[in-house]
């Protein structure tokens, strides 16, 4: 039996994304790369690898007949250049020499394992939310044109004509949930066009706006379409903390990020606030905070402007990021 060390070690690589995939659903890692609702893809992206992995075991070992039939056939099959003879086939049996090429192609390949398996998940914070654009981001989605809306033809009457009933207790339990066991977050963000409408109908009816990590993008969306229509309300939500050049000494901004598909779409939503103990907070530094909505300009857009009253410090949520809500077609 004659060993190939290179198909080994592609054996090895196909294993190694398998499992890596693997891992990250086993810690639920993986919703910090990709927005939830792809994770049955992500999961057969994983099993297709190891049907790979098992193919490619075949070729690791080849019996010496084998080889001399291969090498016999090849010899015949090659076009020889009539200078250096080079065979020009033009494809790799796994049994050349290493070269420099072949290293480099073999590398780019192994990285992501190697920064998937021993560096740990990385959440955005400030310095990409500053590299993205910060409080210029959130003015330019306040001047985007209103067609943006997830449902612009939808009348606005319409709501009142939904049977009254409470979806909070319903959202209070599924962040038990989540705490509990990350997973129960796949899949959870669609919804029928009933309860969408529900939703927005609770927006503007409820005492107190609870920005839920469910709810916060749909809210976030419609409280800076319409700042005068909920100005002076008590809103409740959390974030981490983002202090841009140009702030004043009491401002920051309490802010998330929106996955629509993976982290490289990542978009900064959040709220400018006031607060007396500014300065005594950090960027990146996750609070939660209960405040009134008021109304800011910065650089020629309306901003919702929340003006604190209370804030505690907490810790990181095991999933910070938020996704947006789907609404079911049929």
């Amino acid at each position: 039996m004659k060993f190939h060390f290179q198909q080994a070690l592609r054996a090895l690589i196909l294993l190694a994304f398998c499992g890596l995939i693997f891992q990250l659903h086993h810690t639920g890692d993986i919703t910090k790369y990709i927005n939830p609702k792809y994770s049955g893809l992500s999961q057969s992206a994983s099993i297709l690898f190891l049907i790979l992995f098992f193919i490619q075991i075949t070729r690791i070992w080849t019996s010496k007949k084998e080889t001399e039939i291969h090498d016999h056939h090849h010899s015949h099959s090659c076009c020889h250049n009539q200078n250096d003879h080079e065979c020009s086939h033009g494809h790799d049996h796994g049994d050349s020499p290493f070269t420099v090429k072949k290293l480099l192609s073999y590398s780019i390949i192994v990285f992501p394992l190697m920064t998937g398996f021993f560096l740990p998940a990385k959440t955005l914070d400030a310095s990409i939310a500053d590299k993205k654009g910060g409080l210029a981001i959130l003015g330019n989605q306040n001047k985007e044109d209103a067609g943006q809306e997830n449902f612009e033809n939808i009348d606005e009457n319409s709501a009142d004509d939904f049977e009254e009933y409470s979806l909070e207790d319903n959202l209070e339990d599924f962040e038990e949930q989540i705490e509990q066991d990350p997973s129960v977050y796949e899949g959870e963000q669609e919804i029928s066009k009933d309860e969408f409408e529900q939703l927005k109908k609770e927006l503007n009816s409820s005492s107190v706006i609870k920005m839920d990590d469910f709810v916060f993008s749909l809210y976030y969306e419609e409280i800076s379409k319409d700042i005068k229509k909920f100005k002076g309300r008590e809103i409740e939500f959390q974030g981490f903390v983002y202090k841009e050049e140009g702030l004043d000494s009491n401002q920051l901004v309490v802010s998330r990020f929106l996955i629509t598909h993976c982290v490289a779409d990542a978009s900064m939503i959040g709220f400018l606030s006031e607060l007396e103990d500014a300065p005594k907070l950090y960027d990146n530094m996750w609070i939660k905070v209960t405040g009134v909505i008021d109304a800011a300009a910065y650089n020629g857009a309306e901003l919702p402007l929340i003006k604190i009253k209370k804030w505690e410090e907490i810790e990181e949520p095991f999933i910070p990021y938020l996704y947006p809500i789907n609404i079911k077609i049929l």
